[in-house]
């Protein structure tokens, strides 16, 4: 069986270009190029970056516990959008595999509806051991959504982790999905990621579970009465849904929608995503300043003989990073 021919190498002029016309071939290029490692391709994708001219879209984050129909919900609500005249790109983050650090389950897996959508873009991404279960280079691939044309952009997490404040980082609303008699889970969940919320949705609000569903929205409502909303004036709405007959979905929407009049009237969209670039630069510049220690040549040495010595207790962390910092001047 032959192998797929490989794409061409569009140049930084051919994906500007490409991604003007909204061309979701040249998208998905141009997102390979700002994840690939490799020096060259790195050069291109800064450039990339430098020329794009992104028009902000709705930038909406969902999270949920594993088995809650993320996709299937993020499926039905990608469908119902496009059929509205909507473009949504949706960056669904995968557990990277331990060998490859490429994405488990892929896109042919999962939303295939939507993903034969011609309206929608689906890109699966590794977390490549981001906590928080966000990609490495998910902040990127949201301005390429938006250069490509996408006035939405859904981004799907992994799960509920100790770092979802991630993906509430880098979006305007933040939807968290829960399954019908989610009392138990409210337990579990800390009370920092129910403050990261601006929606709640009882996923999976049909047949026998409809009764419970509600009873989880009510037990959900009492407990954000304990919360504080990340958006002042904001209580955290609740909502019940199923994504199978789609009933609740667009009510789901339209709360998302709410949300983001609340943000522009409160004067506090503009300002938070002003935030959230000053702390990515900030993010990139710590990350940047660990390639280059562990690649100075002098620290390397160090690093695996100091890093033994902290696991072994014969010495203190501080002082090891004294040595570190040390070892470059």
């Amino acid at each position: 069986m032959r192998a797929p021919p490989a794409r061409p190498h569009r140049s930084v002029d051919a994906l500007v270009a490409g991604l003007a016309a909204g061309d979701r071939a040249c998208l998905a290029q141009a997102i390979t190029r700002v994840e690939s490692s490799k020096p060259s391709h790195r050069a291109e994708a800064l450039e990339l970056l430098a020329r794009l001219a992104p028009q902000p879209a709705l930038r909406v984050g969902l999270t949920g516990v594993p088995g809650v129909g993320k996709s299937t919900f993020i499926e039905a609500l990608g469908l119902r959008l496009t059929a509205q005249g909507h473009r949504v790109a949706v960056l669904a983050v995968d557990p990277s595999s331990s060998r490859t650090g490429g994405s488990i389950l892929g896109d042919k897996t999962r939303m295939s509806a939507l993903a034969a959508d011609p309206r929608a873009f689906i890109r699966p991404s590794p977390t490549s051991g981001v906590l928080g279960g966000v990609g490495g280079h998910t902040r990127e691939a949201i301005l390429l959504c938006e250069s490509a044309g996408y006035d939405v952009v859904l981004v799907e997490t992994v799960g509920v982790g100790q770092s979802e404040t991630a993906v509430a980082d880098m979006t305007d609303t933040f939807v968290a999905l829960l399954l019908p008699g989610a009392g138990d889970q409210l337990q579990g969940i800390k009370r920092g990621l129910m403050e990261l919320c601006d929606v709640v949705v009882i996923n999976k609000a049909d047949g026998e579970a409809k009764p419970a569903a509600e009873r989880a929205a009510h037990e959900a409502r009492m407990a954000l009465h304990y919360v504080t909303p990340a958006l002042p004036g904001w209580p955290p709405r609740v909502r019940t849904a199923s994504a199978l007959t789609g009933e609740g979905i667009e009510q789901v929407w339209q709360d998302v929608l709410d949300h983001r009049a609340a943000l522009v009237a409160a004067g506090v969209l503009e300002p938070r995503r002003a935030r959230q670039r000053v702390r990515w630069f900030q993010a990139l510049v710590r990350e940047a300043l660990e390639r280059r220690l562990r690649a100075d040549p002098v620290v390397a040495a160090q690093l695996a003989e100091l890093e033994a010595a902290v696991a072994a207790g014969t010495l203190a962390p501080s002082a090891a990073a004294h040595r570190v910092v040390a070892a470059l001047s």
